[in-house]
């Protein structure tokens, strides 16, 4: 069978997070006149909850109801914050397709060598499947981007870190989890690969280098574009030797040894 290689949307495909989803949130309280702004303080915490929905839904306490002359009734709320979302989304997805938010380093070329390879390409994101799209679409480029599977939104009962968005993939795909490696930004989504059994490469986003990453097989800050955007190792608990980029020999290898050997002890590199 193939091997398959599996992103994350945000944070791995392209850093949306800070410069993508946190304007888009905010211009949509401006819009419905909510009195609510999120700072990058508030959002870094925000962001450990997985989709959007659901961290707009983390705003409806008792007391911003109130004050805000929001519905109490739950049905009533349920259809405020999906209306929240699909203006949200418009936002976010305009400011993708402006083209404000590159692909972050390695995914372009990564993504085409596996490929050209043979390899399996998927999306899993809790994030709306249109806007997961639009980012891929401007990460990869539209030719490639159609080779790719695209799991995202509410398609799973359970959002990261519960596994179901990998194993959903997994199944639509019709891959085997000891030929699959998955590349995730959160301790959030390295917990959902590995609950669905799989080897997991981090490259760490804005939000999320500080995150505990125990288990993962390979932890650096992108997958490298030498010479401007080079790869920083943070954690190769196998001994890769990653030099300045991550290759999709690198990747191939760690699939290999992430089946055939117990993980050793993570061990940090110094920056």
């Amino acid at each position: 069978m193939s091997p398959a290689l599996i992103f994350d949307c945000d944070g791995v495909l392209a850093d949306t997070e800070r410069d993508g989803h946190l304007p888009a949130f905010n211009a949509t309280f401006a819009e419905v006149r909510l009195p609510v702004r999120w700072s990058e303080e508030e959002y870094a915490r925000l962001v450990l909850i997985g989709g959007g929905k659901e961290r707009m839904a983390a705003l409806l306490t008792p007391e911003l109801v109130a004050r805000a002359e929001l519905p109490t009734d739950p049905d009533a709320q349920r259809e405020l914050l999906a209306d929240w979302h699909r203006r949200k989304t418009s936002t976010y997805v305009a400011m993708v397709e402006s083209g404000a938010l590159p692909g972050r380093p390695g995914i372009a070329r990564i993504a085409a060598e596996a490929s050209a390879a043979g390899w399996a390409l998927g999306v899993a994101s809790t994030s709306a499947e249109r806007s997961v799209r639009a980012v891929l679409d401007h990460a990869v480029g539209p030719e490639l981007a159609v080779r790719f599977a695209v799991f995202a939104g509410d398609v799973v009962a359970h959002k990261k870190p519960a596994p179901d968005i990998y194993l959903l993939a997994l199944d639509g795909m019709g891959v085997d989890p000891n030929d699959t490696l998955v590349v995730e930004d959160s301790a959030n989504g390295l917990r959902a690969a590995l609950a669905a059994g799989l080897a997991t490469v981090v490259t760490v986003s804005a939000y999320t280098r500080d995150e505990d990453f125990t288990g993962a097989a390979l932890v650096v800050s992108s997958l490298g574009d030498p010479p401007d955007a080079p790869t920083q190792v943070l954690a190769d608990p196998y001994g890769l030797g990653i030099g300045d980029e991550v290759t999709l020999a690198d990747l191939s290898r760690l699939l290999d040894l992430a089946h055939t050997l117990p993980s050793p002890t993570p061990t940090t590199a110094k920056e």
